[in-house]
């Protein structure tokens, strides 16, 4: 039968005093010992004196012996504590090591019996006492929500969870490696801003002190940040970092999320098609040594050549109907047959959109999306040759946009016009449409050469990874917790 929390935080506070007693520090400041660097060299010491640290993961006690596991970030090993190669105090003192504890510890390499690499210590330190038991790594943590909240914890038992973590930081650093080797600068802007803009999203809105006077925090990564910057002379930016979208939570959505842009300088968005499917070839093949995966169910083969699809043909081929030509009440009618969500304030372009995501589901890709209509693409430039669409693409995989980048719209009489569109909605009760934004328009007046801008969030890591982007996410966003 389970011990209850309390009597184990109980037993681990007399073992605590007992450490004190002993006149040992159960919290140092640092290690006494050399550690080797990797338990990997270990295997190659045999006989050789070494020293260890981490974490105990599991304790064996038989009288005059003990088995301890240890674990750091490059694996574990089994230590064997024994009454007559120990001081006495420190044999007394190995009693009290619970597992959750962390020690350093030095002594013979040797292989037991079972052909187990072992550390037989000599002498050892905690570095420090754990009051809390860890859950067991077979059972661990079975609640989502408590995962979550308590990641320190899953992360502790879990170590698949942290090297989750370890290749998601290879997948910002491949991509970061890419664009850098490209000729592409990385970049800060600005976090809160006087306005939103750059996507279709609620902000979140701040208060600042010194200014007296709210702000917002940002919705892109800089996207009208990094096309001033192209107006002040820069030709290749980049910029990784963190986004605010004040939305719902999904699989797919997080509120505060890892994105990344870029903008490029005398270059169109069919340019940036060709950039971007080299990047994400080898951003795949680098992170996951694969270029194939099965994703909600669907075989997804970067490797092969991806297609292109007409967003208004898809749309028509699927649901039977012209979004070029249909009227509003026509749209509102099949998306009411759809049983799509939707408000009475949705402006058509709303709509238009709602229809998209619903037929994108059974699209498995790769592909790229072309042929969007303006009025869902503000800031991006239209067609020359169908002044109806954009130059705009996104990234379709296994029936979710992984990625978004379109020719930037550098007419300035253009760009206020829509901005006034966006802010009429805006003012009507779509809280998602984008600000005005006076200074912009002034910037694009200075003139903004040609410009073809992408965009892509750690959404893209979590599928190919087969995650939720919230399990890819180190600590989660959380109601804060009740204590009693």
């Amino acid at each position: 039968m389970e011990e209850s929390l309390e009597n184990v935080k109980e037993a681990r506070l007399r073992n605590l005093r007992d450490i004190k007693n002993l006149r040992e520090n159960p919290y140092p400041s640092s290690l006494k010992f050399v550690k080797t660097p990797s338990q990997i060299a270990l295997a190659n010491k045999l006989g050789d004196v070494v020293a260890v640290a981490g974490r105990i993961t599991n304790k064996r006690s038989f009288g005059a012996i003990t088995f301890l596991d240890l674990e750091d970030t490059s694996g574990h090993i089994q230590l064997l504590a024994k009454k007559d190669s120990l001081k006495e105090q420190k044999f007394e003192l190995s009693k009290l090591i619970d597992i959750g504890d962390f020690i350093e510890a030095q002594g013979p390499l040797f292989k037991t019996n079972a052909g187990e690499t072992t550390l037989e210590i000599n002498d050892f330190n905690i570095l420090t006492k754990s009051l809390r038991p860890l859950p067991s790594k077979h059972f661990g943590l079975k609640d989502e929500e408590e995962r979550y909240r308590q990641r320190y914890v899953d992360l502790a038992i879990n170590s698949e969870l942290r090297d989750l973590f370890v290749q998601k930081a290879l997948f910002w650093k491949t991509i970061r490696d890419f664009l850098s080797g490209k000729g592409f600068l990385e970049v800060e802007t600005p976090v809160l801003e006087n306005t939103a803009g750059g996507a279709d999203a609620e902000p979140f809105i701040t208060h600042h002190n010194a200014l007296d006077c709210d702000l917002y925090l940002r919705i892109s990564m800089g996207e009208l940040w990094q096309k001033r910057l192209m107006v002040g002379g820069f030709e290749k930016t980049f910029e990784i970092g963190r986004q605010f979208r004040n939305e719902g939570i999904s699989r797919e959505h997080l509120q505060d999320y890892t994105q990344m842009e870029f903008y490029w300088a005398y270059a169109n968005y069919k340019d940036s098609m060709k950039l971007v499917e080299e990047m994400y070839k080898k951003v795949a093949l680098k992170t996951f040594g694969t270029m194939r995966f099965n994703i909600n169910g669907m075989d997804v083969d970067l490797e092969k050549p991806w297609v292109t699809i007409d967003y208004t043909k898809t749309i028509k081929d699927k649901l039977g109907l012209d979004i070029q030509k249909a009227s509003f009440e026509e749209i509102n009618a099949k998306i009411g047959s759809l049983k799509l969500p939707n408000t009475s304030n949705n402006p058509k372009f709303r709509l238009i959109d709602l229809l998209w995501k619903h037929v994108r589901r059974e699209i498995p890709g790769p592909a790229f999306l072309v042929g969007h209509p303006v009025e869902v693409s503000p800031l991006a430039k239209r067609d020359s040759k169908n002044p109806a669409v954009v130059e705009r693409y996104q990234i379709i995989i296994a029936g979710s946009e992984l990625g978004n980048g379109y020719s930037e719209l550098n007419d300035p009489i253009d760009q206020e016009n829509r901005f006034k569109e966006q802010q009429t909605a805006r003012d009507a009760g779509d809280t998602e449409a984008q600000m005005y934004d006076a200074d912009f328009v002034r910037a694009l007046e200075y003139g903004m050469p040609p410009v073809t801008g992408f965009g892509l969030s750690e959404r893209l890591f979590a599928f190919l990874a087969g995650k939720s982007v919230r399990e890819c996410v180190m600590f989660p966003l959380q109601k804060p917790e009740k204590y009693a």
